[in-house]
This record gives structure tokens, sequence and C-alpha cells, in this order.
């Protein structure tokens, strides 16, 4: 498959005059924005209550298996129905579960299991808002903004990570009232600006086979190099992801509070949002596959380091290091989907995708609290990055095409 453009990319300046892509940036910024406060202050509230890691990770494991139990249904419906109109459901079911918790918080619930039950809820609404987001960019900017608004759309996401733990962590530093209130209110205007987008004129609707279900995974199973970029990113995450456990690294080991637990769980989007402006202005040339899994590795060895740290600054170091290592495979990844798939099966892909990548967030968060609970949080986040590195390893021996994968936009890397 080969994927060209006639005409050089447009401007940063030139997009953001584009008024539906500043208003979809937008939406897309502050659903982001407040899914981070939520996280901050659930991980908090959820260990204050019951102070045991391993319910760190089933905060994760109730937002992720939505996504993996309702895999086909998710892209398909993306697919089928209006991406705003999907976009905007789900960001009104988001503000419902933020409300709930908002709820919760006030009536001072004595158990978790409630919690779980929202959050589950929580889930399923992003399982839906993960594909139709992804697939509705290509709808309403022209050919030529594509590659920029991919560029801006990751960056959105980015700034949020950065930004949305630090103000989670002051909200919750004034009460968790406040936080799950302040979040509400953003989820509130992601609404209005969302539902400013035009609709997407419907697709020509292919027969309803168990062929049409799975062409999702179809294309990514085919495509050896694409099944090797996610599947390497899934194992990378899942395995050396640390960002359950730091409620208990800013409570027990940095004794940080509330406020340093915003700036822990900020630290990785800041290394993330730097690299990205790096490769924005210096985009990949050569040898993507081999710097893909450098970064990886990377990823594993910061991790070690962050896990073994008990000085403050030097976590937030080894936290930013690897963010920016991590979003190098993201950055790879991301423009392979979105340039690489037809629009009729983008929503589909990316429900593949989003599985991807809420196992390796949410279901490492489940493997993270798992193992803590049964080896100590310093253990877990440890050996976690070792066997990241072990992972980085063994694909880059399983899937050779990878590795030799070289140009982003040319023959020599999108080809099966």
């Amino acid at each position: 498959m080969t994927i060209s453009s006639a005409e050089a990319p447009v401007t940063a300046r030139d997009l953001f005059r584009n008024r539906i892509f500043v208003a979809y940036w937008l939406a897309r910024f502050s659903a982001s924005f407040a899914v981070q406060i939520v996280s901050v202050a659930v991980g908090w509230f959820v260990y204050d209550l019951t102070r045991d890691p391993f319910d760190l990770g089933m905060v994760g494991l109730v937002q992720f298996l939505p996504s993996l139990l309702l895999v086909l249904v998710t892209g398909a419906v993306a697919d089928r129905f209006d991406r705003r109109a999907i976009f905007a459901i789900c960001l009104a079911a988001e503000l419902a579960c933020v409300a709930a918790l908002l709820a919760l918080t006030i009536g001072r619930v004595p158990v978790v299991w409630p919690i779980f039950i929202v959050l589950t809820l929580f889930g399923i609404a992003r399982a839906f808002i993960g594909p139709a987001v992804q697939a509705l960019l290509p709808n309403i900017v022209s050919g030529r903004e594509l590659s920029t608004a991919i560029a801006w759309n990751s960056s959105a996401w980015q700034i949020a990570t950065v930004l949305g733990p630090v103000a989670g962590g002051l909200l919750y530093g004034l009460s968790a009232n406040v936080a799950f209130a302040a979040a509400a209110l953003i989820l509130l205007a992601a609404v209005v600006l969302t539902l400013s987008l035009p609709r997407r004129e419907p697709l020509p609707q292919e027969p309803r086979t168990w062929r049409t279900v799975v062409a999702g995974f179809d294309y990514v199973w085919h495509n050896k190099i694409v099944l090797g970029a996610i599947s390497l990113d899934l194992f990378a995450v899942l395995l050396g992801g640390a960002v359950a456990l730091m409620p208990v690294y800013a409570r027990d080991i940095l004794d940080v509070g509330p406020w340093g637990l915003g700036l822990l769980r900020a630290a990785p989007g800041i290394g993330a949002v730097l690299v990205a402006a790096w490769l924005g202005m210096r985009p990949l040339k050569d040898n993507a596959g081999i710097i893909m899994f450098v970064g990886v590795g990377a990823f594993g060895l910061f991790t070690v380091g962050f896990g073994l740290s008990t000085v403050p600054w030097f976590s937030i170091v080894m936290l930013i290091l690897l963010g920016g290592a991590d979003m190098i495979s993201v950055y790879v990844r991301e423009t392979l989907i979105q340039l690489a798939t037809p629009d009729d099966k983008r929503g589909r892909v990316s429900a593949v995708n989003m599985v991807f990548i809420g196992a390796s967030n949410e279901l490492g968060e489940f493997r993270a609290g798992v193992s803590a609970a049964l080896v100590g949080a310093v253990p877990a986040v440890v050996l976690g990055g070792f066997a990241t590195i072990g992972v980085t390893a063994l694909w880059a021996w399983w899937f050779p095409q990878l590795r030799r994968a070289r140009r982003l936009h040319g023959d020599e890397f999108l080809k099966a």
C-alpha cells in the first residue's frame, strides 16, 4: 500500500483557520482534560478509602473491559452512524458518570463497589467515544490538512495529560467534590463544542456479514508492520505501566501528597509533548522501525529508574523521559492507522486500536495493582520495566519487517 500526497501539508497556522477543526480540537482537549482530572481524583479517593493497591488495579480493569467486550460493536457503530452524534452522546454519558461520582463523594460512600459500577459505565462511554472521535478527524479536514491535524490531534491528548493531572491534584487538594465538579463543567463545555461540528454524510453501507464486522481485525492481522507496532506498544505499556501505583508512590514512598501525585501523573505527558513537538518539526525520515524499538526499550529502562527512586525530583525526571520514549511508539502507530486505513473501515480499525491502547493502559493498571498486592509496589514497577525491555528484544526478533521499516510515508514502511 502506498500513501502519497500531491501537495505539501498545511502549516499549523493555516490549519487553525479551519473553525470546524478548532471546535473539534477544543472538544477533544476538554474531554481528555476532564478525564485526567477524574483519573487522579478517583485514584486518590479509592486509595484513601481502602488503602489497597489491588483496588487501584480494579479502577483500570473496570474501565478497560467495556472496550474489549464491545470492540465488534463500537467500531461498527462509528462506521454506520454520525460520528459527531456518537461523540456528543458519549460525552454526555461521561458527564452523567462524573456527576454520580460527585454524589458519592458528597454522600461519603463507605464502600468501593458503587464507584466501580460508575466507572464501568464510564468505561462503556469511553469505549464508544474512542473509535468515533478518531475516525471523525479525516471527515472534518481536507487531505492537505490531515497530516498536520493528526499531529495536533495527538497533542490535544498529550497536553491534557500534562495539565489535567496537575489540575486534578490541586483540585483534589481542595476537596474531592471540587475536583469532580470541575470535571463535570469541563465535560459540559466539550458537549457544547461537539454539537457545533457538522453532521457527516452517511457512508455507503456494507452488507452486515461476519466479514464486515471483523474487518478491523482482518486489516490489522494482515498488515504485519501495523500488527507488530500495535502489539509492541500493547505489551510494553501493559507490563511496564506504573500509573496505577502512583498514589502509592505519592503517599507511601515519596511522601508528596495530592499535589505531588498530580505532578507525577503529569510528568510522562510533559515528556510526550516535548517529543511530539520535536517530531512535528523534524519528522522521522529513515530507520523508523529501529528508532521505535529503541524508544520502547528506553521506556522500560526509565520505568526501572522510576521504580527504584525514592527522591521526588529524580522520579519526575524518569517519568518525563519514559513519556518521551513512549511518544515515539505512539507517533509511528497513529500515523500508520490514520493515513493507511480507508474511511469506511476507519471506525472498526480504530476500535481495534483502542482495545490495544485500553489493554496497555487500563489492563496494565490492573496488572500493576495485582503485582503490587503480591510483591509490593517497588518490585512490581521494577520487574515490569525489565519485562518491557525483554518484550522489545523479542518483538525485534519476531517482527523483522517492523525492525527493517525505514520511512513512515513510503512503500518500504507500508507494505505488508
